[in-house]
Formats: structure tokens, C-alpha cells, sequence
């Protein structure tokens, strides 16, 4: 009987050994989870339920400094010039709901992209090699800093890439000019889907009314988008407390992968 005793009682020990390290470990995954070990940098918190309508615009114009991410530099700047080409990447329901770079919410449903360098908000022309399919995406948030990879889009956008299922896609990312601050644009974007024709040039493209970027502005004077009213959106603080500024520059929804 007290060898029965002591052999019960050993087997609860082990097992409460087993529990207890498996809590510490799922307790140090979520806080590795926080900083990238490889990026240093930490993904921004989940603003929006699922389910919940996701505000638009809210965001502030960004441009930023300079920084170093993974060991290599990227320097923020508005280049009118800007074309390049590489591999688009996508994200959804992950990163759905979360801040983006310049304060905005991340909806997966629209049409938005992540950019190492470009001024927050802006919009880019993304052409799939492979297909000739191209799209204009809203640029809100920062990144994406693997491999060769020049962009990272919506799930939305992705699918009218038609490259959700791969995954990735080698794509031409031309620069187009700066974004409004207010409301949704989606249905502007939609308006310039090419499915193979030749896309126009990026000085053709007419999305909102061009502007120079003021770096790191606290305000500026608010542009019309054409042909769509505009929706008011509710403000990002009725979701989530205001950021500090510096904590735009990086923390991202999507820029960790």
C-alpha cells in the first residue's frame, strides 16, 4: 500500500513537472512572439475583433528616418521615380484588425499593401509578371523585410492578383503618388484593375489629387477622392489609445515574416 502511495504520488509529480514546463514554455512563446528574434522588431496589437467593422483611414502621414531592420537599411522617401521588381508576398486574417505603421487598422478585405520605404499612405501600381493582371493598392504600413521580397499585399488585393494560391508572385511595383488621410478608397481602386490590358502609366493614374509629402506632418489639409463619396470613418481611438508617435515608425501589422 505505501509503495502504491509513493508510486501514485511520483507519477504526479512527473506529470505536474510536464504541465508546469509546457506553461513555461507556451509563456515564453508568447512573449518571444512579441519581438521578432531575426527582425528585432515587434508586430502591433489587435485593435478590431473579427467581425467588427474596421475603420478607415484615421492614420497620419508618414515618412520616417532612416532604420535598420535584419541588418540591412532602409531610408524612407517619396521617389516619383520609383520601379522595381521582385516578390509580392500576402496576408490576411493574421494581421486583420491590427495598427498599421501610420495608425491606420488593417483590413484584409481592402486593398492595401505593406512598403519598406514609401510615404505612409501612398499608392502603388502592383502588375503580376505572370499574368499581366494589375491593380493600384493603398501603401499603409511598413515592410516586408524577407528575402527579396518588395511588397506585401492584402488578401483582397492578392486575389485580384490572382496569386493567393501560390502564395508569392513576381511583380512590378511602380510608385503612383500620395493617398488622402480620410475614408475608404476601395472602390477607386477597384476602378483600376487591368486584367491583362496594358495598365496606364503611373502619372496617368488619378486615384486623389497629387500632392508633395510633408515628412512626419501632425496635419495636413485633407484631399477630395473622385468619383465616390467619401465615408467618414470612425476615428482609430474609439477602437484602440493613440499611439505615441515614434511607435509608428516600425510596429507593424504585417511587416514581420
Amino acid at each position: 500500500m505505501g509503495i502504491g502511495s509513493r508510486g501514485i504520488s511520483a507519477r504526479q509529480v512527473a506529470r505536474a513537472a510536464v504541465l508546469t514546463c509546457a506553461s513555461l514554455a507556451l509563456a515564453n512563446c508568447s512573449v518571444a512572439n512579441r519581438v521578432d528574434p531575426k527582425y528585432g522588431v515587434s508586430a502591433s496589437p489587435r485593435v478590431v475583433a473579427f467581425g467588427q467593422p474596421v475603420p478607415k483611414g484615421g492614420g497620419t502621414y508618414r515618412v520616417g528616418k532612416p532604420y535598420v531592420v535584419g541588418g540591412r537599411m532602409y531610408v524612407p522617401k517619396e521617389d516619383r521615380n520609383y520601379r522595381a521588381e521582385g516578390i509580392a508576398s500576402w496576408y490576411g486574417d493574421a494581421f486583420h484588425g491590427r495598427l498599421t505603421a501610420n495608425g491606420e487598422v488593417f483590413d484584409m478585405a481592402s486593398l492595401s499593401a505593406a512598403h519598406p520605404t514609401m510615404p505612409l499612405p501612398s499608392y502603388a501600381r502592383v502588375t503580376n509578371l505572370r499574368n499581366g493582371r494589375s491593380l493600384v493598392v493603398r501603401v499603409n504600413d511598413r515592410g516586408p523585410y524577407h528575402g527579396n521580397r518588395v511588397i506585401d499585399v492584402s488578401n483582397r488585393a492578392a486575389k485580384l492578383l490572382d496569386f493567393t494560391s501560390r502564395g508569392v508572385a513576381q511583380v512590378r511595383v511602380e510608385y503612383v503618388g500620395p493617398a488622402p488621410l480620410e475614408g475608404s478608397d476601395d472602390r477607386q481602386l477597384m476602378a483600376t484593375l487591368r486584367t491583362g490590358e496594358p495598365a496606364p502609366s503611373p502619372s496617368a493614374v488619378r486615384v486623389a489629387a497629387a500632392r508633395p509629402f510633408v515628412p512626419d506632418a501632425p496635419s495636413v489639409t485633407q484631399t477630395t477622392l473622385r468619383e465616390a463619396s467619401v465615408v467618414e470613418p470612425r476615428p482609430v481611438s474609439a477602437y484602440a489609445p493613440v499611439r505615441p508617435k515614434e511607435s509608428f515608425s516600425l510596429a507593424s501589422g504585417r511587416g514581420l515574416y
